[in-house]
């Protein structure tokens, strides 16, 4: 986990947003993730009995199904301490192994930011 510098605004953001969308649907996590041409998709997890993905695979997903080519960062709204493997993975995947995920708290601190490829340990 890396510490974190101050915010830009753009990713302060998709911050605001990932935390709108978590209140709004009323769902464990909120994401956002922004696109190479500064679009945002935003997502709340999906828990289905047929399918279940986290926020942040969920906004990479609404990205992919518009047709991004690619991402420049990623966030997550959470209680949990960091972003899991499958969601960095998700980000990896259309965004590249250095493409920032940023992990905020439920009142939208920013607890880390790290690249979608680094380990977590």
């Amino acid at each position: 986990m890396s510490e974190t510098a101050p915010l830009n605004p753009e990713d302060r953001k998709i911050i605001t947003l990932a935390r709108s969308a978590r209140a709004r649907n009323g769902v464990l996590e909120g994401a956002a993730v922004r696109d190479e041409t500064g679009r945002t998709y935003v997502a709340g997890t999906v828990a289905l009995d047929s399918l279940k993905l986290s926020a942040l695979q969920t906004a990479v997903a609404m990205a992919v199904a518009s047709g991004a080519a690619s991402l420049e960062a990623a966030a997550v709204v959470t209680d949990a301490e960091r972003a899991t493997d499958a969601d960095r993975a998700a980000v990896r995947d259309l965004g590249g192994p250095a493409t920032p995920v940023l992990v905020a708290g439920l009142d939208g601190t920013l607890r880390s930011t790290v690249p979608a490829g680094d380990a977590q340990g």
